[in-house]
């Protein structure tokens, strides 16, 4: 598979919001190359709101950040959030799987 798709991992981390700490998302390491492959899509018509979701894989190399995500992080590909369901080896530690969903709104 081609990695030929730019993503950013996203991690949470408590921060003082002058309140109180809270749970914020921040980028974690640098935007990596992946392939990625839409495996199922769907829409929904909930309370007069139709809302689409996507599901894909997304193929990255194995490496110490990559081997290090976890389903608390979050994977933006394309100015989409998608949270994490799964991470699998592919070969011998030559590249992981990652699937993962997005709920992508219409106009």
């Amino acid at each position: 598979m081609k990695l030929d798709s730019r993503i950013q991992f996203r991690r949470a981390a408590k921060v003082d919001d002058g309140f109180a700490k809270v749970e914020r998302f921040a980028d974690h390491g640098p935007e990596l190359w992946a392939g990625k492959v839409d495996v199922s899509d769907g829409e929904r018509l909930r309370a007069d709101e139709l809302s689409a979701s996507i599901t894909s894989r997304f193929v990255v190399p194995s490496m110490a950040l990559t081997r290090g995500i976890t389903p608390k992080d979050q994977l933006v590909y394309n100015g989409a959030t998608y949270a994490i369901y799964g991470i699998k080896e592919l070969g011998k530690r030559w590249r992981l799987e990652i699937t993962a969903g997005a709920r992508i709104d219409g106009p």
